[in-house]
């Protein structure tokens, strides 16, 4: 489903059959010498330890097969990172477990990056330069592509080894950290492809997934103008509490005037969590990508609400006022085993931090201190599916893949009750 590849096929299907003559040759000649030379009494071997004849028709052969096997596979890789003039360019950064990406402004250049200025506030790690100003970043794992047009993969990872596949494309590359590596091909098809990574790169490698749109050029420009750029985002106003609190009222009358939550109103505690973390999940309800499933009863009673905020930056001004509220600890609910909740929580661990904290760079909110039920109950929700599915909530589908650990309701209690005993409230 994209440019012809078919030289790969041609380079498998060589591949088979040199390697398949030689592994009929090697045992037909096993055979052979099992039955010629088999044990006699009376037989003593000959010793021959030179032999120029045979060598000069081994090194032959073997010269012939190993040619024969890397000659296509040099012509389809020269092919595969000889990019076409008329490319144009998309930035693929790679981190656990999460995809994002980097087109290029109006001038057609990459504004430059360092790793190290890679922080919560830099995710791209901009250098503060002419050329990155116009940058557009694409900070979700879904990426939208224009059809039969070529496009050169940049490829970068801010930590470990991982590799971008789109497995439809029948195209993939390595990301190694501290280098830049690249492809390129063509998409020829319409359609809405999965990314997967395909070097282990962690415990979530297997919910590492991102999504490719091939869609018309037409939605593609207009896409990509929708985009936010560099400057753009740094130029965003910080959350004003003082506007938020206007907001907030519809909030209270379920989530409490000091967001405390009200297990009575299942309605869960907003104070302790993150301000990415609540924009995105305000912005998931409003969109419709949370909230929508039949069972999720209290997530549709959620939605109205959401989309009462007329734009992102009412949500941005309702976090900020959400964040200057006072943080109160919770009480236990749930009983369960958090000697073997610990066990378990060793895979939830990996991404929201050994003490519950929420990881930013993982895309993992905080867990610690909050209500034990409305854990519990989520956790369920995306074993089952009913949370996490939609098309456009692609960190909840990495929560689907990543709850199958948690097999029974016993679990999943035994894991909240290993959280209820976490102190963790800080971001690492």
């Amino acid at each position: 489903m994209a440019s012809n590849w078919g030289t790969i096929d041609d380079t498998i299907h060589i591949t088979m059959w040199v390697t398949g003559a030689v592994f009929v040759a090697v045992n037909l000649f096993l055979a052979y010498v099992i039955i010629r030379y088999r044990y006699r009494k009376q037989r003593r071997s000959h010793y021959d330890p030179e032999n120029k004849k045979l060598e000069i028709w081994l090194t032959g052969l073997t010269t012939i097969g190993i040619a024969a096997l890397l000659a296509p596979g040099l012509l389809v890789w020269g092919a595969f990172v000889s990019v076409p003039e008329d490319a144009h360019e998309v930035e693929v950064v790679g981190q656990q477990w999460h995809w994002s990406y980097r087109f290029p402004g109006e001038d057609g250049r990459f504004g430059a990056v360092q790793t190290r200025l890679i922080g919560p506030d830099n995710p791209f790690g901009m250098v503060d330069d002419a050329a990155g100003q116009d940058d557009v970043l694409i900070q979700s794992p879904r990426l939208v592509l224009p059809v039969d047009r070529p496009v050169k993969m940049v490829l970068r990872s801010k930590d470990v080894l991982h590799n971008f596949q789109v497995a439809n494309f029948r195209a993939k590359m390595d990301m190694v950290p501290g280098q830049v590596t690249y492809f390129w091909l063509t998409p020829t098809e319409l359609g809405e492809f999965e990314v997967s990574c395909a070097e282990l790169c962690g415990i979530a490698h297997f919910a590492m997934r991102g999504r490719v749109d091939v869609v018309d050029p037409e939605a593609f420009d207009d896409w990509l103008a929708e985009q936010p750029t560099h400057a753009e985002l740094a130029a965003l106003e910080p959350g004003d509490p003082e506007a938020g609190e206007a907001h907030f009222a519809s909030c209270a009358a379920c989530h409490g005037s000091e967001g405390q939550g009200n297990p009575d109103l299942n309605a869960p505690r907003l104070v302790g969590l993150e301000p990415w973390y609540l924009e995105r999940q305000l912005e998931l309800f409003r969109a419709g990508a949370r909230g929508t499933h039949e069972e999720d009863t209290f997530g549709q009673q959620m939605r109205p609400f959401a989309a009462q905020l007329p734009d992102r930056q009412a949500i941005v001004d309702l976090v900020a006022y959400v964040q200057a509220l006072p943080d109160e600890p919770v009480e236990a609910t749930l009983s369960g085993d958090a000697e073997r909740g610990a066990r378990l929580y060793r895979t939830c661990g990996s991404c929201h931090g050994a003490d519950g904290q929420g990881i930013q760079a993982t895309n993992a909110p905080r867990l610690a201190g909050m209500h034990d039920w409305y854990l519990a109950r989520q956790l369920r929700h995306f074993r089952e599916g009913i949370r996490g599915r939609h098309a456009e909530d692609l960190y909840g589908h990495q929560m689907v893949d990543m709850a199958q650990v948690l097999v029974d309701d016993r679990a999943v209690d035994d894991v909240v009750a290993h959280i209820n005993t976490l102190a963790g409230g800080g971001e690492e």
